[in-house]
């Protein structure tokens, strides 16, 4: 499937969006927040896909707002600059909320909303000559929608720094910040991204939404017997699961689960 500002790719149970703005360097404006959104919610419910991978086609991931869409959202009223704001607020959350694992392929710049969407992302590969920035406060403005994301990757002493100073934050230093999880030479960028889509669909469907559901639940909690408590229930409800049982029964045959029955991860674009 192709729109005007991404590109749908399904190889089997991995599905590719791609950002399709390269002369823009897949800035963002109305038109591609509104399809990301729609196209992640619509993979959310298919039922055919495991994996979702969004990568952004030419030399960037996504250099963040397309400038020519701010210019004109500075003209606009304070209203219709909130309901911008909201829509842009919304895919980050459908992204960051989404049940399925989501893989950030990201080669070039990621800078504004390009980072936010590396971070609302479960996991993020980048090449070494990739970059992130945080660099709204140099147009005056402040990287809010984004924060809450940014923040849980890299924690509020490096955001410190970054919100503030707008540099660039080399692939290797993302890395070690806690953005980026494994930094590979431009070159091997999608065989890393077919390694790490390869493993995840060798896990269960159903245990991967609830292990997401229990990262956001206690994340930050305190350590006390009802939280003790609510972890030994979600374990229980699980092992008496159709999933969990079809996973113990492959392991002791030393066969397959049938969930692993499609596995590609290897994009066509």
């Amino acid at each position: 499937m192709t729109s005007s500002s991404i590109v749908l790719d399904q190889k089997q149970a991995v599905a590719w969006i791609w950002m399709n703005r390269p002369d823009l360097h897949n800035a963002f404006d109305e038109t591609l927040i509104r399809e990301l959104t729609e196209a992640i919610i619509a993979l959310e419910t298919d039922h055919t896909v495991r994996v979702i991978v969004l990568a952004g086609h030419g030399k960037s991931f996504s250099a963040g707002a397309d400038l020519n869409w701010m210019k004109r959202q500075g003209a606009s009223s304070q209203e219709q600059n909130i309901a911008d704001a909201k829509h842009l607020a919304r895919l980050f959350a459908v992204l960051s909320d989404c049940t399925k694992p989501t893989v950030a392929r990201v080669q070039g710049a990621a800078m504004g909303g390009g980072m936010g969407l590396a971070a609302a992302c479960d996991i993020c590969l980048a090449s070494d000559r990739a970059f992130f920035a945080t660099s709204e406060v140099r147009l005056g403005l402040i990287p809010s929608v984004i924060g809450p994301y940014v923040i849980r990757a890299i924690g509020a002493r490096q955001a410190f720094r970054y919100f503030q100073t707008g540099e660039r934050i080399p692939a290797k230093i993302a890395r070690d910040i806690g953005l980026v999880h494994e930094v590979v030479e431009d070159d091997g960028l999608d065989t890393a991204v077919a390694a790490i889509t390869d493993a995840l669909l060798s896990g269960g469907p159903q245990a991967q939404a609830a292990a997401k559901a229990l990262i956001r639940d206690v994340e930050n909690r305190s350590l006390t017997p009802q939280l003790h408590d609510d972890c030994a229930v979600r374990i229980a409800e699980l092992r008496a699961s159709p999933e969990a049982r079809e996973g113990l029964t492959a392991f002791l045959e030393k066969r397959r689960p049938v969930w692993m029955e499609s596995t590609s991860c290897s994009p066509s674009s």
